[in-house]
């Protein structure tokens, strides 16, 4: 620039003068938040329904199943650790569209994946790219909304686009799998993220903030749950050297926790009551509900020999609810205090998975979808008091950390518990079926002790 030139007269590109003019609209920011926020909600349950069609074509068995599943759930889990720390450094726009852009070509990868290892890869790094668009989707609400009513609105909106992903995930993925071919559930995310694409880049960019980084933190952390993963899939000789590992890993991990400035996961927050039955309640939330699901599509599919689209609308009842029950249970919770509305969720999964127990092969489907509603909403039920109650037991500025240990734990529990599921009713389905549904069931009433120990007081009248 000359030296009599000032920066007013500097001649700007289009694209320049594009960014400059863009008038901020909360609306439109939160629509493109909730569309990247939907579209990885969904592949986490669009997938299951259409596992035996890729077992079909691409092979495997049932632990290559498991880790069409798990490859996704447990990367997500694990790098959503640090990714709200991304997020702030990167600037939430920059991230978001970094996570969307690398999410939808995975997509694609996925959809072109000529076996199973290709496919699985492809999805370990969808689920890395789904853990940065998460906090980053929310940051975004959370910029453009600065009034504290309407933020809340906001984010209640953004949190209804995932349960309503998770409502049409089974359906999707039968009704894809069915018309189309299974290469189509992950075909579909490429005009999606397109679109999100589109709305970001009319939405005002985000600033950049420190935000400190623990990544020997964060590499034990993905190195323990994977090999605990594989060691539980796989068995034998490789199984119990994966636990070896997992173990060696773990420890490393909690060395390190314990030492670093800035843990991922501050070891102090579990010495708060709150935040340990928040988190072991959603687990064994978790176990249940994402266990179920993915024993219950073989189920429809490979015992029953219904199609994909057939097995997908017979969840629809179950998860249709979901939405509808997250809203109830939040005035629920406002009224009465989050242990009431909890130990309500909890008492109806159980009596689900309880009457799960008598299903057999010769049970009709119909009625096998209408015993899965009262898990769906003793689940629903749970989330929203669980997350509330957590956040309320820590300080302002750990409540972003506080959601992500929760989030991420869940994740994780959800995981395993498609690994452990998968190797049970590997061995006869029945009996693994039934196992299961018991595990499930003693995990929420052992839980569910621990849920007295919560607030039973309302927001209100504390």
């Amino acid at each position: 620039m000359p030296i009599d030139q000032t920066p007013e007269d500097k001649q700007l590109t289009p694209l320049e003068t594009e960014l400059m003019n863009r008038t901020p609209s909360p609306a439109l920011t939160l629509a493109t938040a909730l569309l990247g926020f939907a579209l990885i909600t969904l592949d986490a349950s669009v997938v299951n329904v259409a596992l035996p069609a890729i077992g079909s074509t691409l092979g495997g068995g049932m632990s290559g199943l498991q880790w069409v599943v798990d490859a996704y759930t447990l990367t997500f889990a694990a790098l959503m650790l640090s990714t709200g720390a991304f997020s702030d450094r990167a600037g939430a726009s920059r991230a978001y569209a970094i996570g969307i852009s690398v999410f939808t070509l995975a997509s694609m990868v996925c959809g072109l994946a000529p076996n199973l290892p290709a496919l699985i890869g492809a999805r370990v790094v969808q689920g890395a790219a789904a853990a940065v668009v998460l906090p980053a989707s929310l940051a975004l609400v959370r910029q453009a909304y600065t009034e504290p009513a309407h933020r809340a609105r906001a984010v209640a909106m953004w949190a209804a686009g995932g349960s309503v992903s998770v409502a049409l995930g089974p359906v999707a993925g039968g009704a894809l799998t069915t018309v189309w071919d299974w290469r189509g559930i992950f075909f579909i995310n490429l005009p999606i993220g397109a679109v999100a694409l589109a709305l970001l880049f009319r939405a005002p960019r985000s600033e950049r903030r420190p935000a400190p980084l623990d990544l020997p933190g964060q590499v034990t952390a993905v190195v323990t749950l994977a090999a605990l993963t594989l060691g539980v899939i796989e068995g034998g000789a490789t199984g119990l050297a994966s636990f070896a590992v997992a173990a060696l890993a773990g420890v490393c991990f909690l060395w390190i926790e314990a030492r670093h400035a800035h843990p991922v996961v501050p070891l102090g927050l579990f010495r708060n009551r709150t935040v340990s039955v928040a988190v072991a309640v959603g687990s064994a939330n978790s176990v249940a509900f994402y266990g179920v699901v993915f024993a219950f599509s073989l189920f429809f599919q490979q015992v029953q020999g219904r199609s994909a689209l057939y097995a997908g609308l017979m969840f629809l009842p179950m998860t249709g609810l979901i939405g509808v029950t997250n809203v109830f249970s939040g005035k629920l919770a406002s009224r009465y205090g989050a242990r009431l509305p909890i130990l309500l969720g909890q008492g109806l999964a159980v009596a689900g998975l309880l009457g799960l127990l008598y299903v057999d092969t010769g049970t009709s489907a119909s009625l096998v979808s209408v015993l899965l509603v009262p898990l769906a909403v003793g689940c629903a039920l749970m989330v929203p008091p669980l997350t509330a109650a957590m956040l309320e037991a820590v300080p302002a500025e750990r409540a972003g950390l506080a959601a992500g240990v929760l989030n991420s734990a869940r994740q994780v529990a959800g995981g395993l518990a498609v690994a452990v599921f998968g190797v049970l009713i590997a061995d006869g389905f029945e009996t693994g079926l039934r196992l299961s549904l018991a595990i499930s069931a003693g995990l929420l009433l052992l839980t569910g002790a621990l849920s007295f120990r919560l607030s039973g007081r309302s927001a209100s009248r504390t």
